[in-house]
């Protein structure tokens, strides 16, 4: 069976980090506005998504065995999943990942360790326009063909 809402109308957040104190500062953060998922791989996280389609993802880029931006990519892959928003959580700051990223789809990019506030900000700024995406996507469809 495939889920694609939360209990209680609240939004789904898959967090992927196989650092614990990151997914446990993540859940903290989080817990009290959104429904919040976390697994410590990209192994776990392809499995997850095989079952649930959460609204968001925040995906760290330094995991073994596999990596962030190779989840990604097997995410984007996925039938039903490859819109899923995705922000790169990572310490990494070079602007060689930031453009790997950015190639990948990502919605945005945070530095950690991050401010709590920040998080919180830019998820909801992403769900948001994310939200807007879905609505223009369905005026689309339902204005098609009315002037035939």
């Amino acid at each position: 069976m495939i889920q694609t809402s939360a209990r209680g109308g609240r939004k789904r957040i898959l967090a992927v980090d196989d650092a614990a104190t990151i997914l446990l500062r993540i859940t903290d953060t989080l817990e009290k506005y959104y429904e919040v998922i976390t697994v410590n791989s990209g192994v776990r996280a392809l499995r997850y998504l095989e079952r649930v389609k959460p609204d968001l993802i925040l995906l760290d880029i330094r995991m073994t065995p596999k990596n962030g931006f190779e989840t990604l990519r097997e995410i984007r892959d996925m039938k039903d999943r490859a819109d899923i928003p995705v922000i790169m959580l990572t310490a990494m700051e070079d602007k060689d990942s930031v453009l790997e990223g950015i190639t990948l789809g990502i919605s945005d990019y945070i530095l950690k360790p991050f401010a709590p506030n920040d998080l919180l900000n830019r998820i909801r700024r992403v769900l948001v326009n994310r939200e807007r995406e879905l609505a223009l996507s369905g005026q689309e469809q339902d204005g098609e063909g009315a002037g035939e």
